[in-house]
This record gives C-alpha cells, sequence and structure tokens, in this order.
C-alpha cells in the first residue's frame, strides 16, 4: 500500500481500541479494489469526542467508524442522524459528505445479511433474542419486520420491556421482554425457530462460557452468536453438534463493515475479500496465543 499526498483516510475509534479488526478488513477491501485509500484507529478517551469529531471534519477524514463507548454519545455532534440510528440511539458509522456528518447504524444490517446469506428464513418465525444492549437492539429493531414474533431477554429485565414495547409501538408485532435467567431461556427455546445471542457471554478468553445448555437446543432452529472470537463459540459448538443450523458472529462483523463501506462509497464491498481478512487475522492471533500458554 502506498500512502501518497492524494490517499484518503477512513478510521475508527472507540477506548479501547487495539482489539479492532477494522483495519484489517477495510485496508484488504481497499487494496482488493486498488483504491487509494488507508484505514486506520485512533484510541478517543470521552473527554475528547467532540475533539475528535471536529478533527474530522479539519482533516477531511472520509468515513469513520464508532465502537464502545462513543456508540450513544456522538450522536449530539453529528448534522444528520438516519431513522434506524436515531430509533437504536446508537450510530457506528459516519459519512463525511462535504463537511456535513451523518451518521448510520450498521450493525442490525449485518445481522440480517448474516442470517439471509446463510439461508436462515425469517418469515413467520420466532426469534429469541438475549441480551437487549446496542448490539441487540440494533439486531431486533433490523429483524422485527421479517420475523413474526421476538422474545427479549435481559440480565436487567426492565430494560428488556422497555425495549420490546418500544418495538411494539413501531413495528405492531408480537414482542415481549424478560428477565434472562436459565429458566426463562429454558422456557423461550421451546418454541424458538432463532435464537441470537448479543450478549458478550462465550468471548475470548472465556470461550467455554455459555447462557444456553446443549439441552435447550434442538435441530430445527438456527443459532447465531454475534461473539466472533472465538469463531466457534461454546454456544455455535453445542448447536452444532445437535444439528442446528449456526450462523457465525464474523459473518454478522463482515457484513456489518461491508454496509460500513457501501455508505462511505456508494459501491458493493468485495465481502469475500474482509471476510478471509477478519479470519487470517483471528486464526493468527489464537494460534499465538495458544503458542505463548
Amino acid at each position: 500500500m502506498e500512502i501518497s499526498g492524494r490517499t484518503r483516510v477512513c478510521c475508527v475509534i472507540g477506548d479501547p481500541i487495539e482489539h479492532t479488526l477494522s483495519p484489517l478488513m477495510h485496508n484488504a477491501a481497499f487494496k482488493h479494489l486498488k483504491l487509494d485509500l488507508v484505514y486506520v484507529a485512533f484510541r478517543v478517551r470521552k473527554e475528547e469526542l467532540e475533539n475528535a469529531v471536529k478533527g474530522m471534519c479539519s482533516l477531511g477524514i472520509h468515513g469513520l467508524n464508532v465502537t464502545m463507548p462513543h456508540k450513544n454519545a456522538i450522536i449530539k455532534y453529528l448534522d444528520e442522524v438516519d431513522s434506524t440510528a436515531k430509533f437504536i440511539g446508537s450510530v457506528n458509522t459516519v459519512l463525511n459528505n462535504d463537511g456535513k456528518l451523518m451518521g448510520f447504524n450498521t450493525d442490525g444490517l449485518g445481522a440480517l445479511k448474516a442470517l439471509k446469506e446463510n439461508q436462515v428464513h425469517l418469515d413467520g418465525k420466532k426469534l429469541l433474542l438475549l441480551g437487549a444492549g446496542g448490539a441487540a437492539r440494533a439486531i431486533a429493531f433490523q429483524l422485527a419486520s421479517e420475523v413474526e414474533e421476538i422474545r427479549i431477554l435481559n440480565r436487567d429485565g426492565e430494560k428488556a420491556k422497555q425495549l420490546a414495547k418500544a418495538l411494539r409501538e413501531k413495528f405492531n408485532r408480537k414482542i415481549v421482554g424478560d428477565t434472562l435467567s436459565a429458566s426463562n431461556i429454558k422456557e423461550q427455546l421451546k418454541d424458538a425457530d432463532i435464537l441470537v445471542n448479543a450478549t458478550s457471554v462465550g468471548m475470548h478468553p472465556n470461550s467455554e462460557q455459555t447462557l444456553v445448555n446443549r439441552e435447550w437446543l434442538k435441530p430445527n432452529m438456527a443459532v447465531m452468536d454475534i461473539v466472533y472470537n472465538p469463531v466457534e463459540t461454546r454456544l455455535l459448538r453445542d448447536a452444532k453438534s445437535v444439528g442446528a443450523k449456526v450462523v457465525y458472529g464474523t459473518e454478522m462483523l463482515v457484513f456489518q463493515g461491508a454496509a460500513s463501506f457501501e455508505i462511505w462509497f456508494n459501491r458493493p464491498a468485495p465481502v469475500e475479500v474482509m471476510r478471509k481478512a477478519v479470519l487470517r487475522s483471528i486464526n493468527e492471533v489464537n494460534v499465538s496465543v495458544e503458542g505463548a500458554s
């Protein structure tokens, strides 16, 4: 990759930021398409967020991804926020449109694409969603018009009920919220067609943790985990062992990244190139960690 005075910049901001795979994914896409662009990561502390957003304009940064803890707070510094991101209350993608900063959220779209591209049929199905945080809100919003019913379980049950109420009012579907507990998960899985874990449970290095007992899973269901490191979480390994269809978190990661790319450049993203870059990086990191232990 050659960087010149004409090279444009895209970036991701967050704190911490060292773990991000976005630079690998997007730089692989830029290289494949021979675009004179570079993608970098910046650690931005909470108290510096406003200055960072102003700097995006001053430096002419074309596209910005936003990760924790800034997805909510950045909204007040943007000129325009699309209806999806406004409802969710979370922005993960910003387009610098000639100095006008426009905010979007591609997490839900990434989940929807991941499910559809893996032949998970949504029409008439019942979805059990674990979690009610930012990613879960985005997924619920995107899938509410696609499925027949959504049940949301969250450790803070009131938060799940509030999300369900807001979604019911908007989509006029059967959507309920309750407290995340072993008994509720077991009960709700009895007739669920799709299970999505939108919590961080099972993430490396706690990769043997799961909220779901293997015995509660069924071969005729689809299971997606938004955790992408490890690629195959304990939940997905258990789901695969009972014959359920599994959708990996890397799929959502790649498709939300591809959606950001398409917002920035108004052209199709090289999804397979981006997927290979993500998988290669995760595998290399895990091999390195295992070799050091």
